[in-house]
């Protein structure tokens, strides 16, 4: 039987029970979810890594838009190429400041590329026609946000998992693309590293080696 507007009536479950102790662990799964840098070599357990991929694609997106794209770099070359685009952006990024704070820089560990497992390229397809549009015509936008959503959701599935995961930001997107031979309309959202954590810690790594301390404005709650 049709619904209202001549859609079927959907049918609905009773949605599921959150008690206090699964609240109290969810807050220590986001407390927990960490950048990662520092990888074991072992190699992921791929049905694990295909649970977190299922966990991204539960994400919510704009126009039900779905436009995100993963790409798994497996080729040694390819692989190698990425990480070199890393070291010429990482030393461009260390020339951009002065002696001391460029030294600091150095010493930081900002990327896992040569240790991770798994290397994951997140696009956002944006000449993706699901959706047709919807919700993104003044804040088209927001097709790369429900990118950044499925990275948030399959980050935290990882963790849930032990699984690790470090964003690479320091890097040539159109290099990257040139490198991985997508399609011109996929855009380089997130560069992943995936694997085994070599050590575990609840504070941000830029906090605990003294690059900076937390900025407090996050946590406010701004009334108008």
């Amino acid at each position: 039987m049709g619904g209202r507007g001549g859609y079927a009536a959907s049918v609905t479950t009773d949605p599921p029970a959150f008690d206090g102790d699964f609240t109290a662990r969810l807050d220590t799964l986001f407390a927990w979810r960490r950048d990662v840098r520092r990888f074991r070599p072992d190699p992921l357990d791929e049905a694990a890594l295909r649970a977190c991929l299922a966990a991204a694609h539960r994400a919510p997106s704009v126009g039900n838009s779905r436009p995100w794209r993963f790409v798994r770099v497996s080729d040694p070359a390819r692989r190698g190429a990425v990480a070199d685009s890393f070291a010429q952006c990482n030393a461009a990024a260390a020339a951009r400041y002065d002696d001391a704070r460029a030294a600091h820089y150095r010493a930081l560990k900002l990327a896992g590329l040569r240790e991770a497992p798994v290397h994951l390229a997140v696009f956002c397809d944006e000449a993706t026609g699901t959706g047709l549009g919807l919700g993104r015509a003044t804040m088209p936008e927001t097709l790369a946000y429900s990118v950044v959503g499925a990275v948030q959701c399959l980050w935290l599935a990882a963790r849930a998992r032990g699984i690790g995961v470090g964003w690479v930001s320091i890097l040539d997107p159109e290099t990257v693309t040139a490198i991985l031979d997508v399609p011109p309309h996929w855009r380089l959202v997130a560069y992943l590293c995936l694997g085994l954590p070599q050590e575990e810690h609840p504070d941000p790594e830029l906090e605990r080696h003294g690059w900076q301390q937390e900025d407090p404005r996050g946590a406010e709650l701004y009334e108008r």
